[in-house]
């Protein structure tokens, strides 16, 4: 039996993580899970080491070595199966004292830095990777390159650019990180929805804006890609709705089968980025192209999985223990 670990970054409550390590505890894969941000330096404990030389007699290019401690569970760091790096917070930088800021930025550097550079993990997907990919700009223009149909975009804080493209076309405004807001004191949604030409004032110069020309969809798909595996499903909201996600309540979910020259372009947009992971959303027309409009490197799946019946935990776990799908 192959004891080799699987390490689990993510927050305390992620009911997504908690599907893969259900069935990852069924195959009897070991799993630490653990939040960075919030666990080190306690209750995770660590000893990494390289080089050669000294009481651990590592050769020269061995990898890093030595242990992470969850409690009174202990991975071998060279010896890490795969990094499932899911939703963890980030390392807390935002207090004013000197000492704790210098403190956090060591741990992001120590502890991330070590999680980020194990010999012969496989990532899903590697943080670095993810963190490029959250770039909407870097997005489209590696969409361009991989053959999807992008939409035409503009990006400014010119109040005059935004009104002339905005003239040119039916357009949507959405943000460029779906980052928290809040309304009154409660968390809310900012979703894509359509903008005029009379809209736009000097507001806009206050920072970037994204403005993209209105596809005139039918439909929607969410396509999700694991390893080279793809899972896509289509997903039809009521008239009139932009942004599918405004509408959860009022959507109706059906697997699809992704036509073969996308699936390359899926390939070649993750690898890329070189990423494991990648969940696409594309705006379907009449004539049944597929429009590109955003890749969430880290995106979530698991009410897809029930809603359309696509085995994405399956593929996930077969990733994190085989290192490929049983199923390619």
């Amino acid at each position: 039996m192959d004891g080799r670990p699987v390490l689990v970054c993510t927050e305390y409550e992620d009911a997504t993580a908690d599907l893969v390590i259900a069935e990852l505890n069924r195959r009897r894969v070991p799993v630490l899970r653990f939040d960075p941000g919030r666990d080190f330096p306690a209750p995770v404990a660590l000893a990494a080491r390289i080089g050669s030389g000294g009481s651990s007699r590592r050769k020269s290019g061995g990898g890093w070595g030595g242990r992470l401690a969850v409690e009174e569970r202990t991975a071998d760091l060279s010896n890490v199966r795969a990094l499932y790096h899911r939703r963890p917070s980030p390392y807390p930088t935002n207090s004013g004292e000197q000492a704790a800021r210098f403190a956090a930025q060591e741990n992001r550097r120590g502890l991330g830095g070590v999680l980020g550079a194990l010999p012969g993990c496989l990532y899903l997907s590697h943080p670095q990777a993810v963190a490029r990919a959250e770039y909407k700009p870097a997005q489209l223009d590696a969409a361009t390159r991989a053959g999807f149909m992008v939409p035409a975009t503009l990006i400014t804080n010119d109040p005059g650019a935004a009104k002339e493209f905005c003239a040119e076309q039916r357009a949507i405004y959405k943000p460029l990180h779906a980052g928290a807001y809040e309304v009154e004191g409660e968390p809310a949604g900012i979703w894509a929805a359509p903008v005029e030409a009379g809209e736009i004032d000097g507001a806009v110069s206050r920072s970037a804006h994204l403005f993209q020309a209105q596809v005139p969809k039918v439909a929607d798909v969410r396509t999700v890609v694991v390893g080279r595996q793809v899972f896509a499903a289509r997903i039809t909201a009521p008239p009139g709705v932009v942004d599918w996600r405004a509408e959860y309540q009022n959507l109706s979910y059906e697997p699809v089968t992704c036509p073969d020259e996308m699936r390359g372009a899926l390939v070649r947009f993750l690898t890329g980025f070189g990423l494991s992971f990648g969940a696409f959303d594309f705006a379907v027309t009449a004539d049944g192209a597929w429009w590109f409009l955003e890749c969430n490197p880290n995106g979530q799946w698991a009410w897809l999985e029930d809603a359309a019946g696509l085995p994405l935990t399956t593929a996930i776990a077969d990733l994190l223990e085989n290192g490929a799908s049983h199923h390619e």
